[in-house]
């Protein structure tokens, strides 16, 4: 024996005893028939396995047509479940307020095992024990019961438990409270309330976000104001709006650098004036303007928007007429809806002082004096137009001039009150210069003559009288042109204005 099956025989298996190795085969033996059938004898001897499919346990029985069908239709249900919840996330996003397809879902939340932890947590509220139970509406005819226990549609405990169901049909913003469990009870004229209330705050609410949205404060502008100058800077018109230069009751003003209109040319410093869409702090604005002849027709009391249209075209007559007869004062850029673009009276963004900030001496006050008295004759007697509103804070002092500004409130001689606005305007310039020491400024009721050259007789501090005078010849001038038919003048462009734009955002 060799070396080697010593070896074998000496080494021993670290899995233990290794049995007799089987007898090697030849070719010839293992292609025999007899060969083929004792391992068939074999194979007999061992025990049959179930095949896998067939065990309950491990799967169902898909040789069943029936079976096969509910497993398709479960996986179909499933599949619908997945896409109503995608639905769902997509419907609702980050809403408070989300919409549900649970009733639709083909299977419940709870019997569907695959459902994945980041799946909504859905609540079955079928069987929840403090869920509100909705009370019983009453049957067609109108009552229930037999007997001495019918019960009608006006039962107080019914139409109590009704009302406070109802109540969850208030608007989110109410808080209605957490009555659930308790048997709540609300009478007709609580609920009733109740609605009221909710119905006042709703439009409160839905008020105040509209006037917010749709009105120009101060130094601030809304929505479409602020779009409109968006297109003025885009088109060319405006190079650019730097900022807020004045407030006041009825409009707030804004220092820009002009660009180039085709029909005329724009000034380097240009201001507009915006003139505000609500009417808290200028609430008699319309006596200004519905008794005016040449508006009285085009007055809409109904719509404000309207109204402030009209009050910035009627300012850009004014002003053009104020031109015409050499009277210092802005000249009309453009009108845009509500914003009028004026030159700017000033010098490198510093606007022009008014005439009761600037410090004038006793030659330059008489001097201004001068001036005011004649263009207060100018605008009376060339241009048929009464400031209504002249006084030391519409009047600026500019390369040794006086200049005349904000004459949206002016009128024509003809109006109802015109003359009475005229005798303020001569008394608020009068108390002025007065009161600043020149010599020679006139008392009210000479300054009122002077003006109008009606010379109407007075005793000294006879205000009433004065008035009254004034209030009689209004009244005489008023049925004098009622009889000529003149009620109202038709507004042409006669008065050099500038291009207007039709457009409407109405």
């Amino acid at each position: 024996m060799d070396q080697s099956g010593v070896a074998a025989q000496t080494q021993k298996s670290p899995w233990g005893s290794v049995g007799p190795a089987a007898p090697a085969c030849s070719l010839t033996e293992v292609m025999s028939e007899q060969l083929a059938r004792q391992l068939d004898e074999e194979d007999q001897g061992f025990p049959a396995l179930p095949h896998p499919a067939a065990d309950p346990e491990e799967g169902p029985d898909t040789d069943s047509d029936l079976m096969l069908a509910q497993m398709l239709q479960m996986q179909f249900d499933r599949e619908f479940d997945d896409q109503l919840r995608r639905e769902e996330r997509k419907l609702n996003g980050d809403s408070k307020v989300s919409i549900s397809f649970e009733n639709y879902r083909k299977v419940h939340p709870y019997e569907d095992s695959d459902s994945s932890e980041d799946e909504v947590d859905w609540q079955d509220t079928r069987h929840d024990p403090y869920r509100a139970v909705k009370p019983q509406a009453a049957p067609r005819r109108g009552f229930s019961g037999k007997g001495k226990n019918i019960t009608t549609k006006h039962d107080e405990d019914a139409c109590g438990r009704k009302n406070t169901a109802r109540m969850d049909n208030f608007a989110p913003e109410v808080h209605v409270g957490d009555g659930l469990g308790m048997d709540l009870k609300l009478s007709n004229q609580v609920f009733n309330s109740l609605k009221q209330h909710c119905y006042s705050e709703q439009r409160r609410s839905a008020r105040l976000h509209e006037k917010k949205e749709h009105s120009t404060a101060e130094q601030a502008v809304d929505p479409r104001t602020r779009l409109l100058m968006y297109k003025m800077v885009n088109s060319r018109v405006l190079e650019n709006i730097n900022g807020c230069i004045s407030t006041g009751k009825e409009s707030v003003v804004f220092h820009a650098d002009g660009g180039s209109l085709e029909e005329q040319p724009v000034p380097e410093e240009v201001v507009l004036k915006v003139f505000k869409t609500t009417l808290n702090e200028f609430k008699n604005r319309d006596r200004y303007i519905k008794d005016d002849y040449r508006f009285k027709e085009r007055f809409s009391k109904l719509n404000p928007r309207k109204v402030i249209r009209l009050w910035a075209e009627k300012e850009m007559h004014n002003l053009a007429r104020m031109k015409k007869a050499g009277i210092p004062c802005p000249d009309v850029v453009l009108l845009k809806k509500h914003i009028l673009v004026m030159s700017f009276i000033g010098k490198e963004h510093v606007p022009a002082p008014k005439l009761k900030d600037v410090a004038l001496g006793a030659e330059e006050a008489a001097e201004a004096y001068r001036q005011v008295l004649q263009l207060m004759q100018l605008l009376y007697q060339d241009c048929n137009l009464v400031h209504a509103d002249l006084s030391e804070y519409n009047m600026l002092w500019y390369q040794g001039k006086v200049w005349l500004i904000d004459v949206s409130q002016s009128v024509e001689p003809t109006h109802p009150h015109g003359l009475e606005f005229l005798f303020r305007d001569c008394r608020n310039v009068a108390t002025f210069f007065q009161k600043r020491g020149v010599s020679e400024a006139l008392s009210v009721y000479d300054l009122f003559n002077a003006v109008t050259g009606l010379n109407i007789p007075v005793s000294a501090d006879d205000d009433a009288r004065f008035l009254a005078e004034i209030v009689a010849m209004e009244k005489r001038n008023e049925d004098h042109v009622q009889k000529r038919g003149k009620k109202t003048f038709p507004v042409t462009l006669e008065d050099g204005g500038p291009p207007l734009d039709p457009d409407s955002d109405d």
